[in-house]
């Protein structure tokens, strides 16, 4: 877990810098006066943080008079002119952000003529780069005015604060990856986690700013085939694995009892072990540990872990029984999704237990993460087969984060069985099934996917032939990046 670095900050310009919000209404509500219709607040999300050309559309449908574009475009310039004026704590907060170099850009939905003429009064310097309505095909709320300015500076939206005064830009930067600080002018904004509201920029400073961009948590689910021993030198392989993902809490199943504790201890981690299969390992505290410490085989296992100096995720991790297993049902003896989906009973009444211990540790605001090998496949990835183990885990309120960073299983599969069968290991004339069966689930409470994918280690040699193989497992592991919010 790290704090990742400020690498820009990413500014709207009408109503987050100057008090222009306020002259584009008022420019707005002349005309629309005018016309025979004035504004309500209602009428808001239609012109606050919207081009000239989205506004005089939605006129021009409502009142019938064509040509309004230029009107709103005079009447709004006239009075950008005349009654330019930087909010509270714009000027301090960019004047803070150039001393500590943390890039800057200009983002708006103005046209460049309005544009240029606020930037002479902020001073154009100030900015290494200004994307403005003539500067993209879509604008705001689409997320492409802000994925454009962090290309142009060459950096990660999710290294970045974007820094809004209406609803429609800070949609327009969260579906960019942006964390949002929202200084609300006309328009209401609510507080979510990944954004946070304040009344004026005189509340932010630099280090306030670099905080909002939360905590970078790795989890991952690793089944390590009966603790890796059909593997040769397979613990130093597994530490190595480790290290390499940079992974900072690892939910394991088949532990053959000792792993965890082997591999915390030789990586000055801490773990948490349940019965001879369970275990997790975490770099950060743990401190407590949920469910029953003489769980079988087969089950579930949890531990709060402490993953800063105040707030705590919940990490869970399951593993359900393997047979009968449904790939091979649907591939080998073709039967029907109904049967399919009723051979879950004993793998579907395992997950609805472990739910049941997951809701009762948990409190009503805690992070949970829960990882295993569930032995089936996801609903997600099967439109004909409604496998009821991860329907039940999303009624329950978790959500797949490979499947939010991937949400098409054509285009990205993220097969987990099995990186060393490609046959069938009791009858190598069949193919082996290759599916998805290995997870990180959340709750999403403070926690936002940034990346999810499999992990394996080489090109596994396939079975029988894998001593050697650098990766000691039969199952690739699943690696969920997350940011940890801190919600105010």
């Amino acid at each position: 877990m790290t704090q990742p670095p400020l690498q820009a900050v990413l500014f709207d310009m009408d109503g987050t810098l100057v008090d222009t919000e306020r002259l584009w209404w008022e420019a707005v509500q002349d005309i629309a006066t005018g016309l025979g219709r004035p504004l309500t607040e209602a009428d808001q999300p239609e012109v606050l943080g919207r081009p000239v050309e989205h506004t005089a559309a939605w006129l021009t449908a409502l009142t019938g008079a064509p040509g309004l574009a230029d009107r709103l475009h005079r009447e709004f310039t006239e009075r950008v002119r005349t009654g330019i004026v930087p909010r509270p704590g714009a000027l301090d907060l960019l004047d803070a952000l150039a001393r500590e170099g943390v890039p800057t850009a200009l983002v708006t939905a103005s046209p460049r003529a309005v544009t240029d003429s606020v930037l002479a009064v902020l001073g154009a310097d100030r900015f290494r780069v200004s994307v403005t309505a003539d500067d993209t095909a879509r604008t705001k709320p689409d997320p492409e005015p802000y994925l454009t300015a962090c290309r142009a500076l060459g950096v990660d939206p999710a290294g970045c604060v974007a820094v809004e005064d209406t609803p429609t830009g800070v949609r327009s930067a969260e579906a960019a990856g942006c964390a949002v600080l929202a200084v609300p002018s006309l328009a209401p904004i609510e507080t979510v986690p990944g954004r946070t509201v304040v009344a004026s920029l005189e509340e932010t400073s630099v280090s306030r700013l670099r905080g909002l961009l939360g905590t970078r948590l790795r989890v991952m689910s690793w089944n390590l085939w009966h603790g890796g021993a059909k593997v040769d030198d397979h613990r130093a392989k597994q530490l190595k694995v480790v290290l390499d993902t940079e992974a900072d809490v690892v939910g394991l199943q088949e532990t053959a009892g000792t792993a965890a504790r082997e591999l915390a201890e030789a990586l000055g981690w801490h773990h948490h072990q349940a019965g001879e299969n369970l275990g997790i390992i975490s770099r950060h505290p743990i401190t407590a540990g949920h469910g029953d410490l003489e769980v079988g085989f087969y089950g579930a296992t949890g531990a709060r872990i402490r993953v800063d100096g105040t707030h705590e995720v919940d990490v869970w991790t399951a593993h359900l029984h393997y047979t009968p297993y449904g790939p091979y049902e649907a591939a080998f003896d073709g039967l029907p999704a109904a049967e399919l989906i009723a051979h879950e009973d004993m793998r579907l009444a395992q997950m609805r237990d472990a739910l049941r211990q997951i809701a009762e540790a948990a409190g009503p605001t805690t992070p949970v993460v829960l990882t295993g090998d569930f032995n089936c496949p996801s609903h997600l990835d099967w439109p004909q087969v409604a496998w009821p183990v991860t329907r039940a885990a999303e009624e329950a309120g978790l959500r797949d984060s490979y499947r939010e960073a991937h949400p098409d299983p054509v285009r990205a599969p993220g097969h987990t069985w099995s990186p060393i069968h490609a046959r069938h290991e009791n009858d190598p004339a069949r193919e082996e099934p290759q599916d998805r069966i290995d997870y990180v689930l959340h709750n999403g409470r403070g926690l936002t996917v940034t990346d999810s994918r499999t992990v394996v280690t080489g090109v596994p040699r396939a079975w029988p032939d894998i001593a050697g193989n650098d990766w000691p497992s039969d199952h690739a592991a699943v690696l969920t990046t997350f940011t940890v919010h801190r919600v105010e």
